[in-house]
């Protein structure tokens, strides 16, 4: 059999490559005065509440929780549910549409609350203002709690002193993060303790920025982000290493290790 020459080769493999650019036109060979448009992108049907932003060479995730369109609750379980994927199962067909989840807050070898925690008005752990070791005694510490659309973040002893009514849900950790527009007394501006991290704050429009790092940070980086970006009068420090979200819109479900009580943001039903 005789061989082609190299140049023919090369004509001929160009000949059959497919040129770049705009998607084709295609002929209907039946009419062909009649042209078929190009078939459309997939676009996502439901979008994300979160988004990845850089603060300070830190990736972070922020996820927001809008009040004109979604309710905030608590979660545990009883027995506690221990991850998003054992809360999933169990979660009813009919309940509302997810927006996110992320983990509440400190808590015991058996995932309850060691803090401050309600759920539809109904308390399962009073306010702790022991003093102790770890994170969650690095006073002040606070509670994230709301009723309704509003939703607020203060450290234990103001809420202990000024909020009388129980609200409809309510989460306690430590150590605050920013209190009254200063970064809390004991945090330094990048200590050397840096751990995937994060907390809760709600900005001057009444919205609660959930966020969570991409990465170990320290705790001054994640207060910064919180004071300076979101403009969080007071913000709360929810965990560290165990830190987890899930956005069912990104397809996301962390798993890094056993959590306690959740945040759950759902989209308003009308």
């Amino acid at each position: 059999m005789k061989r082609l020459a190299l140049p023919l080769l090369a004509l001929l493999a160009a000949c059959n490559q497919e040129a770049g650019g705009e998607p084709v036109t295609r002929i209907n060979l039946e009419n062909p005065g009649l042209s078929e448009p190009p078939a459309p992108t997939p676009t996502p049907t439901v979008a994300s509440a979160c988004q990845t932003v850089t603060f300070e060479d830190a990736q972070l995730t922020d996820c927001i929780a809008d009040p004109a369109k979604h309710r905030i609750t608590t979660m545990l379980g009883n027995p506690p549910y221990r991850s998003f994927k054992a809360y999933a199962a169990a979660r009813p067909a009919n309940a509302p549409k997810l927006a996110f989840v992320m983990n509440a807050g400190m808590f015991d070898d058996t995932g309850k609350p060691i803090g401050y925690y309600v759920r539809g008005g109904e308390r399962g752990h009073e306010l702790n203002r022991n003093d102790g070791a770890g994170n969650f005694h690095m006073k002040p510490n606070g509670v994230f709690f709301g009723s309704g659309g509003k939703w607020r973040v203060m450290t234990a002893d103001a809420f202990y002193s000024q909020v009388g009514d129980r609200p409809d849900f309510g989460t306690q950790s430590g150590p605050m993060l920013v209190v009254d527009g200063k970064l809390h007394p004991e945090i330094t501006d990048d200590g050397p303790s840096k751990a995937i991290r994060n907390g809760v704050g709600v900005d001057g429009a009444g919205r609660a920025h959930f966020v969570i790092s991409e990465g170990p940070v320290s705790f001054g980086k994640l207060a910064r982000y919180f004071r300076d970006v979101v403009k969080a009068p007071n913000a709360l420090y929810l965990d560290g290493s165990v830190s987890a979200l899930w956005d069912p819109a990104a397809d996301r479900m962390d798993a890094r290790a056993p959590i306690g009580p959740m945040l759950v943001v759902e989209e308003k039903t009308q």
